[in-house]
């Protein structure tokens, strides 16, 4: 896989590749990475948070050093163009790429225009703009909303709309970085469907991810970075013999969703035994008769109706549904910070929108939007009273393995560790309710296991919360309950007892393995298709 050896140049090829960035920029470098992929080729980076995952992608795509400035060596070419020095509209025509976070990469203001715009750019004639647009958008199930604003869109959607526009070009090698962070399983099911439509039509797909899952039997390489370096590689059949426990230990998440619920008792939080789920009394957080609503295209439309919700004092609750389903409006609502009807009774007091901003506490799912201060450190203790002040929220930064950022400013910090800083804003609150939307969005097993012993730390402390969440393994860590949205209302409720695990399981599947049965799906490495 290193050496350029095959019959056909490869379309990515990369040979003891090096770069550090310029001014101080807090991203991880690489050195010496050397591999290289081959039409239908599907490679997996991965590797802890911080590593150089995202490097690679941004040298793979030409970023490194166009964008992010800073000293490049070695060779990195794509089709035979040498990306680092050529310029960015070059690269262009043969890459595709789709970022963490797909409102860095948005020309536009509407669907349409957005998946349209490379195509535009790259001067394809109106017609074929125009069914390149519908082709794409049919594939990742954007039609209904494809003259929809973008910032109408949920964070899912929205990613969704980054990879419509990458695969409307149709580029030789298509670079995903984390697309999955923002996604739940049914929007998951369909960029497996479209990662395997790529490869079975001779795409090379580099994609950097934590949550892997959804790349098991399409993936033809695994590539392990470690502090810069390409430390580990396996082919699929080598990867899939990996011990558990050797798979815990370097950080990785669970190879497929049979094995998040079968190995759950791996992880290092284990599942909350029923038994304590069971003393968490009666007293309850009642949300009654809420409801939000937004206007689309003109027309007032009812985005949220929740005519009756308890979620035990204490408890750790799952909300799960599909992107637009409306959990980032629930949230949003139960803080007081959209405009909502409704109330929600906490500590025995009935509270309107204004008294719900003093009581609760939102992490929000783009955690930049919550990040003002100077240091790291000054972010957490904002909220905090007492000269101990600095102490405490030294403590909480070690606990979430940031304490050596703490004088680092928080926009320096990659996505994921950003999305720590949010979370210890919230455990250095004394708030009554906490919402997380998203929490462990970006973030690899190590990481996602110090946010679920945060929460339970929290839990002890009597604080309710809420996890909107797509991670089956972060739910099955700390969560004591389970609520189901799907169009704005609450269709289930649960516990997380042994029944209750099943019931999600069930949930998970049945989203995940829609479309398994696709005859255009095609698992096998393009060579031997080709065979």
């Amino acid at each position: 896989m290193v050496k350029e050896t095959k019959t056909e140049s490869p379309v990515l090829f990369m040979s003891e590749a090096s770069f550090s960035y310029a001014g101080g920029h807090s991203g991880a470098g690489v050195e010496g990475i050397s591999l290289s992929l081959g039409k239908g080729e599907v490679a997996l980076l991965c590797g802890s948070s911080g590593c150089g995952k995202t490097t690679v992608t941004r040298l793979a795509n030409g970023l490194a050093p166009h964008f992010y400035e800073g000293t490049e060596t070695g060779t990195v070419r794509v089709c035979g163009l040498d990306v680092a020095h050529a310029e960015l509209w070059e690269t262009a025509r043969f890459v595709g790429s789709v970022f963490q976070n797909p409102k860095t990469q948005f020309y536009n203001v509407d669907v349409r225009g957005e998946v349209a715009f490379g195509c535009e750019n790259l001067g394809f004639e109106p017609a074929d703009i125009e069914r390149r647009v519908d082709a794409s958008a049919k594939e990742f199930n954007l039609t209904p909303l494809i003259d929809e604003s973008l910032f109408s869109l949920s964070g899912g959607q929205k990613q969704r709309v980054a990879c419509a526009s990458a695969a409307a070009t149709s580029p030789a090698l298509v670079v995903l970085d984390e697309p999955s962070s923002n996604l739940d399983f049914e929007a998951i099911a369909q960029l497996r469907m479209a990662i395997s439509r790529w490869k079975a039509t001779g795409t090379a797909v580099l994609v950097a991810e934590h949550r892997i899952h959804y790349l098991e039997g399409i993936a033809d390489y695994v590539l392990y970075l470690d502090n810069g370096r390409l430390a580990r590689r396996w082919t699929a059949d080598e990867f899939a013999r990996l011990d558990d426990a050797e798979r815990i230990r370097l950080g990785l998440r669970a190879r497929s969703v049979d094995d998040a619920f079968r190995n759950s008792g791996c992880c290092s939080v284990p599942a909350m035994p029923y038994a304590q789920k069971a003393a968490l009394g009666e007293n309850v957080v009642r949300l009654e008769n809420l409801t939000a609503h937004c206007r689309k295209n003109g027309v007032l439309e009812k985005t949220l109706e929740i005519a009756s919700l308890e979620l035990p004092v204490g408890s750790i609750t799952a909300l799960v549904g599909a992107c637009g389903a409306g959990k980032s409006t629930f949230a949003e609502a139960v803080c007081g910070l959209n405009r909502c009807d409704g109330t929600v009774t906490l500590e025995g007091a009935r509270l309107g929108k204004r008294a719900r901003r003093r009581k609760c506490f939102m992490v929000m799912q783009d955690a930049s939007h919550q990040l003002f201060s100077e240091s790291v450190l000054d972010e957490v203790v904002l909220g905090m009273e007492g000269p101990d002040r600095q102490q405490r929220g030294l403590d909480i930064l070690c606990d979430l393995d940031l304490d050596l950022f703490a004088e680092d400013h928080p926009l320096s910090l990659s996505g994921g560790q950003r999305q720590r800083v949010a979370i210890a804003q919230a455990l250095a609150t004394n708030r009554a309710l906490v919402v997380y939307d998203e929490p462990t969005s970006g973030l690899d097993l190590f990481h996602m296991q110090q946010v679920a012993e945060g929460i339970c730390r929290v839990c002890e402390r009597g604080i309710t919360q809420v996890v909107i969440t797509h991670d089956p393994e972060f739910a099955l860590s700390c969560c004591t309950h389970v609520a189901v949205m799907d169009r704005g209302r609450i269709t289930e409720a649960y516990p997380l007892e042994e029944s209750g695990i099943s019931r999600l399981a069930s949930f998970f599947r049945s989203e995940y393995h829609a479309g398994e049965d696709d005859p255009s799906i095609r698992k096998t490495p393009y060579s031997r298709q080709k065979e």
